[in-house]
């Protein structure tokens, strides 16, 4: 009976790594097809991120552009030139960032800050800056309004309620002051 318990233990560990080959050869193909399906994940998400760092280099380049040309437009106003557009199309090449972020032009004298590039360029070009005198060759004349005796207005005799009359002559007599401070007579 030896023999016959080592048969029946043979033929019983014989049954069980034949089930488990069978049931390897039937889940091996679900695990092929999983390992597929998540290869095809990866490789969808690894390009998407691609795209999302790609997209966002563009947006990060996009916006130190603007940072720039904004830099760049304030520093000519602060100049007071009065053709910014034309300015800035003029001097936008030549300005560019440095590593740690400031913007310098390179001129045949070295690395200039832009401040002072934009100072240089504006003062060698005084055409962008606003006419000094106002009018010129074929400007009309300005007309002067006729110097009135004026009316003594008492900020303390404006009220509510009053005759609408007065208060119309108070409103002239006030347009007529601004108006002369404004042309700085």
């Amino acid at each position: 009976m030896d023999e016959a318990q080592l048969d029946v233990r043979s033929l019983i560990r014989e049954a069980i790594h034949e089930f488990v080959r069978t049931e390897q050869v039937k889940a091996e193909p679900a695990y092929k097809v999983e390992l597929v399906e998540e290869r095809k994940r990866r490789e969808q998400l690894e390009h998407r991120l691609n795209e999302l760092v790609e997209e966002n280099k563009r947006s990060r380049a996009i916006a130190e552009e603007a940072e720039r040309n904004n830099a760049i437009r304030n520093e000519l106003q602060k100049l007071g030139v009065a053709k910014l557009d034309l300015a800035y199309k003029a001097v936008k090449d030549e300005l560019h960032r440095t590593e740690d972020g400031r913007l310098i032009a390179r001129t045949d004298s070295g690395e200039v800050s832009a401040k002072e590039f934009l100072a240089n360029f504006v003062a060698e070009n005084p055409e962008l800056l606003p006419a000094r005198i106002p009018g010129g060759s074929g400007a009309s004349g300005v007309q002067r309004t006729p110097q009135q005796g004026g009316l003594n207005v008492d900020l303390d005799k404006i009220r509510p309620g009053m005759n609408a009359e007065e208060l119309d002559k108070i409103r002239q007599e006030i347009s007529r002051v601004a108006a002369q401070a404004l042309r700085g007579q």
